[in-house]
């Protein structure tokens, strides 16, 4: 609970030095997640309710309701939401400040689109599981989670902590079945491979 405290008010703090210029806040890209919006390329259908996990300023959030999701952004800083909700305002999309570890449990499988991307991967290795299975949780059955975090390779310290395939194969524990699986090669100095995973809740 303490670490997780941490966590919190480190990204407040962080969100409130940079609130009057975003070009220091290495993942706000001030754009939709092109892993994402290949996403919504390839759906013919866009429809239902979508969380966005980790919202940042809110451009995924911002193109999940802008192609017809009823969508709810969550964050741990309320100065991140406060930025993402005037830069969309009138975008029809619902921010809220939640823990994902605290859900209420009105959100219990209740997401037929969920975008977890990088958030992971901001927390120490020791809530892997737990933060795996929380956001499992938000996916209604039948629904659909994308993932996105970086691969972990040899030597890496954190912050950020990248992920192990074993470590993100956790998904498959909690009622969900792989879709499509993807390593993305890019130039990062945290990692130069990144996961895209899409899963599906199958119970």
């Amino acid at each position: 609970m303490q670490a997780e405290r941490k966590a919190s008010e480190w990204f407040e703090d962080f969100y409130k030095q940079n609130k009057n210029t975003h070009v220091n806040i290495p993942w706000a890209r001030q754009d939709v997640n092109p892993l994402l919006q290949t996403y919504l390329d390839e759906k013919t259908e866009h429809k239902g309710r979508a969380l966005v996990i980790g919202c940042g300023l809110g451009d995924d959030a911002y193109a999940l309701a802008n192609t017809g999701y009823d969508t709810l952004a969550i964050d741990i800083s309320q100065t991140a939401l406060d930025i993402a909700q005037k830069r969309f305002e009138g975008a029809g999309i619902h921010f809220e400040k939640q823990d994902i570890f605290d859900m209420p449990n009105k959100y219990f499988e209740h997401f037929d689109f969920v975008f977890e991307a990088l958030t992971i991967q901001s927390l120490p290795r020791e809530f892997r599981t737990k933060m795996i299975k929380a956001v499992a949780n938000s996916v209604a059955k039948e629904g659909e989670v994308l993932v996105v975090a970086h691969k972990k390779q040899l030597g890496d310290g954190g912050p950020p902590w990248p992920l192990t395939h074993v470590e993100i194969d956790q998904f498959l524990n909690n009622n969900l079945k792989e879709i499509s699986f993807n390593l993305i090669t890019e130039d990062s100095n945290i990692s130069n491979t990144r996961f895209r995973i899409l899963y599906k809740k199958t119970v």
